[in-house]
């Protein structure tokens, strides 16, 4: 079976077809291209604005032309994360899809339900000529996982509705009415090469197979960052080293899973570091035993590289990252099991003579976010950045829970399913608090069937919930023209 053989069959169709456009975020001219291509085929009118959202439109149905228009709205980018064994190119592999039971999964690589399949259901009812009701949008936008690039450009006339359907949940039964503000901080650190010196015996760590996750929703599920792992080990194993390299994690939005260093030893110390290694090992297991199951730690001699970063710039941006903060920083006073502020410490790479370290912090509370985010720079300052940057500042999405969108939607879930979602605000990103600016009538909520592991390759998308999910669009489309 394929994901073409799935029902509801035109959702799972048009799915299959985004997952043959390669999308990675900041790369999206060929997912642009299908969805203007997608529009013409389907005579729709469409509009691709300045930062390269695309928007579709059809008029009301005949008799519905009072009915409140409704946007339904998802991201065309897709996390691009993949194992270490896999030789995917993102730029020009399409997915490769597996139906597995109840799920459907990638081969070793993201599968790009997030938000993939949000955009798949809002392309299959914008086309569905059964359903029946006003105006109706598909927007698709850019670099949501990069910044919310698409939402923070976005113009009124991109958004012609009264109401908002974001399809960037991932919980089958609730409707998130809220969400965390996020900030992307990045420190630079200049470097000096220096010949590695022949004295010393090397060695290369990796970290492998780590959990991994969304730094947002999954931040506090006990996974492990593979980039304090290293760090904590190179700080606290007691023996004097050299760096050569250091590499751990790649995106700001994902919590790392894999790590990598290459170190020099005296050889005189060698045994002491092979039982700090091991003790180290010892402690991550029986710290995450709970969740991270599949882990990998090893360490082997290798050959002396060319060179070595100086000893000064090395041991400061370790020393910083292993301090700043990481993890959940404080809950919710109001919303019980919510987040309220985090952050990633999410990865360390070298470039072009400067160590790269960035963060992710969110917060549903501005100042909170904010008092993070100087709290985190305050430690590289003292580290001696060279540099420092935000990108990427964009403020949460405050509840209403006096909507009568929310109503109807929980209305509509109920008479379908026979119980009341959920309502909940949650601890990550989604546009619709930058939609707001832009058109501050709308009313928004956001939904959309289960998805696990995003942003990691082990990403699944449950096949039952996006049945769910494709009846409750249709139901609440359905009562939204009713004027009810």
């Amino acid at each position: 079976m394929t994901v073409k053989d799935l029902k509801p069959a035109r959702v799972w169709q048009i799915f299959d077809e985004i997952t043959q456009v390669p999308r990675p975020s900041g790369r999206l001219a060929k997912i642009q291209a299908w969805l203007v291509d997608f529009a013409k085929k389907n005579n729709l009118e469409y509009k691709v604005d300045e930062v390269g959202n695309v928007a579709m439109f059809r008029p009301a149905a005949p008799g519905f032309e009072n009915a409140k228009g409704v946007v339904l709205q998802g991201h065309m980018d897709m996390v691009a994360e993949k194992a270490a064994s896999s030789n995917h190119d993102f730029d020009n592999d399409p997915i490769e899809t597996i139906v597995e039971g109840e799920w459907v999964r990638a081969n070793n690589t993201t599968l790009g339900a997030d938000d993939g399949m949000g955009l798949a259901i809002a392309l299959a009812a914008i086309t569905d000529p059964d359903i029946k009701c006003g105006p109706m949008e598909a927007l698709a936008t850019v670099d949501e996982e990069t910044g919310l690039t698409g939402a923070s450009n976005i113009k009124a006339d991109m958004l012609r509705g009264d109401y908002l359907l974001n399809l960037d949940s991932e919980d089958d039964g609730v409707i998130t009415v809220g969400c965390a503000g996020g900030l992307v901080s990045i420190f630079k650190f200049d470097y000096k090469e220096e010949d590695a010196p022949k004295d010393l015996i090397y060695f290369q760590i990796n970290f492998a197979k780590f959990h991994g996750g969304h730094s947002g929703t999954d931040i506090n599920k006990g996974f492990a960052s593979a980039t304090k792992l290293i760090t904590r080990l190179l700080c606290t194993m007691g023996v004097d080293y050299r760096l050569a390299k250091i590499d751990s994690g790649n995106l700001h939005n994902a919590i790392a899973f894999t790590a990598e260093a290459i170190i020099g030893i005296k050889p005189e110390d060698k045994e002491k570091f092979a039982v700090a290694f091991n003790t180290f090992k010892a402690e991550v297991e029986n710290e995450y035993h709970v969740t991270e199951k599949c882990f990998e730690m090893e360490c082997k001699s290798v050959d002396a590289p060319a060179k070595v970063v100086d000893d000064c710039t090395a041991k400061r941006v370790i020393t910083a990252v292993f301090a700043a903060p990481h993890g959940v920083a404080s809950m919710s006073m109001e919303i019980e099991g919510l987040v309220e502020t985090s952050t990633n410490l999410a990865s360390i790479k070298m470039r072009d003579g400067q160590f790269v370290v960035e963060a992710f912090s969110r917060s549903a509370v501005e100042s909170r976010k904010m008092e993070l985010v100087e709290q985190i720079e305050a430690v590289m300052r003292l580290a001696g950045a060279n540099e420092t940057l935000r990108e990427g500042s964009y403020q949460g999405w405050e509840p209403r829970m006096d909507s009568a969108l929310l109503h109807l939607a929980v209305a509509s879930w109920e008479k379908l399913y026979g119980v009341k979602p959920v309502v909940e605000a949650i601890h990550a990103g989604l546009e619709c608090g930058l939609f707001l600016q832009a058109a501050p009538h709308m009313e928004m909520i956001s939904y959309g069937p289960t998805l696990q592991d995003v942003h990691s390759p082990a990403e699944r998308c449950h096949i039952p919930a996006v049945q769910k999910g494709w009846d409750f669009t249709v139901e609440l489309l359905k009562e939204i023209a009713a004027g009810k």
